[in-house]
């Protein structure tokens, strides 16, 4: 190796130039800082404009104080100083007792569905609740986590309006006033809570017992309930066709009793004239009227009487009629 060294020598294969100049730093400086301070203008203005979509808004702060929110458009702020925190708007959602996978499947979570009704029967029921941030001030800064807070608020609303429905109401009928109630006593939570965040809607998804055999019998009630529906619907339809009959059948009778009343009570005026009359006239010739009154009832007598007629001595009666009955058909 130092034979190598000894023969590029020799040939004039390495040449010293002498020692190396050291750059030059001013001249270095004068090229570099205007570049960088070039760079930093460019960031600074880039930084300094930012737009906010129709959906969202944005909340300026400046070494950790709110200075201001603005809404959808094109701002300014100051670089490095300010900055800015874009808040969705839009209403958002999430399952109470079930959970969608990536697949769209929804994945049941019994902890949170299954429930306790106030006649002391377990129902498993999921809701569905929509929700969307009302103040981005206090959703950003007043907790850490607005949506946990919400999801264990409304999981405890629910549990506490299910838990005064007994099972049948819960999945039949009570369905719409779980749901309204629900929504007013959430809303009032949130706004003592003041997490920045307002309930658009809670809805119930599904309702059903824990058990197949419970199912069934819950089935066989809502049967039965709807059967009963039925017959009150054809009852109230009877009645409504009867109800009309009925009317007109005792206008009927009413008239006919009215009817009837007017033709006794002239009767009777006219029965009481009669008398009026005959006591006039009693009273001006008393055995006359008497001979006439017997004389005429008589006459209404006589024809529907049997006559006999005898002395008051005779013993025996001949059967008189059968030889009148005789004589007649000779």
């Amino acid at each position: 190796m130092n034979r190598n060294i000894f023969e590029a020598f020799k040939t004039g294969g390495v040449q010293f130039t002498g020692p190396r100049q050291a750059p030059d730093l001013k001249q270095l400086g004068k090229k570099v800082i205007p570049l960088l301070v070039l760079v930093l203008a460019l960031m600074a203005g880039m930084s300094s404009f930012y737009s906010v979509s129709e959906d969202e808004q944005a909340v300026v702060t400046m070494f950790g104080k709110v200075q201001r929110v603005d809404s959808a458009g094109f701002h300014f702020k100051i670089p490095f100083a300010e900055h800015v925190t874009k808040v969705d708007m839009t209403t958002h959602g999430f399952g109470i007792g079930y959970q969608v996978e990536g697949g769209g499947q929804n994945i049941a979570i019994d902890s949170d569905a299954k429930m306790i009704t106030s006649d002391f029967n377990l129902i498993n029921i999921d809701f569905y609740l929509e929700y969307k941030v009302s103040d981005p001030i206090a959703y950003l800064f007043n907790t850490n986590d607005p949506e946990l807070i919400l999801a264990n608020e409304a999981l405890s609303c629910i549990r506490a309006t299910v838990t005064d429905y007994p099972v049948d109401e819960v999945m039949t009928t009570g369905k719409g006033q779980i749901q309204q109630e629900i929504r007013e006593m959430l809303a009032k939570e949130l706004s003592e809570k003041q997490i920045g965040m307002q309930i658009v809607n809670v809805s119930v998804q599904d309702s059903e017992p824990p058990t197949h055999e419970v199912a069934q019998a819950f089935k066989a009630v809502e049967t039965a309930r709807q059967g009963k529906e039925t017959a009150v619907n054809d009852a109230n339809r009877y009645r409504n066709e009867q109800i009309p009959y009925a009317e007109a059948e005792a206008d009927r009778i009413i008239q006919a009793a009215e009817a009837d009343k007017a033709a006794r009570i002239a009767e009777a005026e006219g029965q009481a004239a009669r008398f009026v009359k005959m006591y006039e006239e009693y009273q001006k010739f008393p055995l006359i009227t008497k001979k006439r009154m017997f004389y005429e009832t008589m006459e209404e007598v006589l024809p529907d009487l049997k006559i006999i007629v005898t002395d008051g001595n005779t013993q025996t009666l001949m059967p008189l009629e059968s030889f009148d009955t005789a004589g007649g058909n000779n």
